[in-house]
């Protein structure tokens, strides 16, 4: 069989033979995307204990744009309320959950498994391993912006990825829906064990660790959006930059070796951009579940399959789905504050039986 670089592949399209479809990103549906994430954002700034205004909201924010100058009548505590409270929780909660949500899309793809996710196959729970060893030992350097949190927990979420695809492996097929999650599920708690070790034996950060195991938003600041956003910005480059790849990848390693792809250079590289970006999103909200599942396969629901779609597409709808799940955090219970994983793992829970009961029909 003649060997065809997909790489010199005209863009938009996909060889035929290999039984995949070509997509594109049709304007209608990037557009509505947009839309309900501009919507998701305005929520998020403008509900709250302390009523803003839209209009004053809307002017504040034109204020802030090159050259332009208007008066916003907020009165300097709504501003404060505003650009350092609910703002920077905002953005946070967007990039939180664009992350989680391309990476679910983007280990889906590549472990050809629809239950795959940041959370059930333990990167989660060893990124959460690392953020805490670096909190518990290097407590200085972890309360600093210097980069140290996200650092240790991309190696522990790396080397429970790679756990859990070896163990995955060794029960089975690599697209085994059984062992991979299985071997998930024993990595996350041999992890989570070893951090509640670590919490037993420093219980000087047991209150700060088990606040973060929940799920937070409560303590978002510009500080955590400037520390997170050049791993995320690189996890997004590399994710959407082999998007196509993933297509190739889901029709079977031999019909990826005959377009001229390494599967297991793709893999590799898949696993360590998502990986990454997981790491650095949990360094600062916690153990957020379920985000990977719901979103791509709504995402699927909408706009189809093909992971062209599915990856840019989860980036926009995670961000909404986070940032409205942080609303409801911060507010059924007001004054109290609901730990955003428990508002996540309320929705996802159900949402995971639907797509376990459906996975084998959707995923043949």
């Amino acid at each position: 069989m003649a060997r065809t670089n997909l790489a010199e592949a005209p863009p938009g399209s996909l060889p035929k033979s290999a039984g995949l479809r070509p997509s594109r990103l049709r304007p209608g549906v990037v557009a509505a995307a947009v839309v309900v994430l501009l919507l998701a954002v305005a929520a998020g700034l403008l509900i709250g204990p302390v009523h803003l205004g839209p209009g004053r909201v809307l002017a504040s924010l034109a204020d802030r744009l090159p050259f332009v100058h208007l008066r916003s009548g907020l009165s300097p505590t709504d501003d404060a309320i505003l650009w350092e409270l609910r703002a920077p929780r905002v953005v946070l909660a967007g990039l939180v959950g664009a992350t989680l949500a391309m990476s679910g899309a983007s280990y889906q793809g590549v472990f050809r498994n629809p239950l795959a996710d940041p959370y059930l196959l333990g990167v989660a729970a060893g990124a959460g391993l690392g953020a805490t060893i670096a909190a518990v030992y290097l407590p200085a350097a972890a309360a600093g912006a210097v980069g140290i949190l996200p650092a240790a927990a991309f190696v522990g979420g790396l080397v429970a990825a790679m756990l859990t695809y070896v163990l995955g492996r060794s029960g089975g097929p690599a697209r085994s829906a059984g062992s991979l999650i299985l071997a998930g599920v024993a990595v996350a708690s041999l992890f989570t064990a070893a951090q509640t070790f670590l919490q037993q034996a420093h219980v000087q950060t047991l209150r700060q660790v088990y606040s973060w195991i929940l799920g937070t938003l409560g303590t978002a600041s510009w500080a955590q959006v400037r520390l997170i956003l050049p791993y995320v910005a690189v996890s997004a480059f590399a994710l959407l930059l082999h998007r196509r790849l993933l297509d190739v990848m889901g029709v079977g390693e031999e019909e990826a070796r005959a377009l001229g792809i390494n599967p297991a250079r793709v893999r590799a590289t898949i696993v360590v951009a998502a990986t990454l970006g997981t790491a650095a999103a949990v360094s600062v909200s916690g153990l957020i579940g379920f985000v990977g599942i719901i979103v791509p396969h709504t995402v699927r629901l909408i706009a189809g399959t093909s992971y062209r779609l599915i990856v840019p597409l989860s980036i926009l709808y995670g961000a909404a789905f986070l940032i409205l799940a942080d609303i409801v955090a911060r507010t059924a219970a007001a004054p109290e504050e609901i730990p955003i994983g428990v508002i996540t793992a309320l929705i996802g829970a159900p949402f995971f039986l639907v797509v376990l009961r459906s996975s084998s029909r959707s995923f043949r």
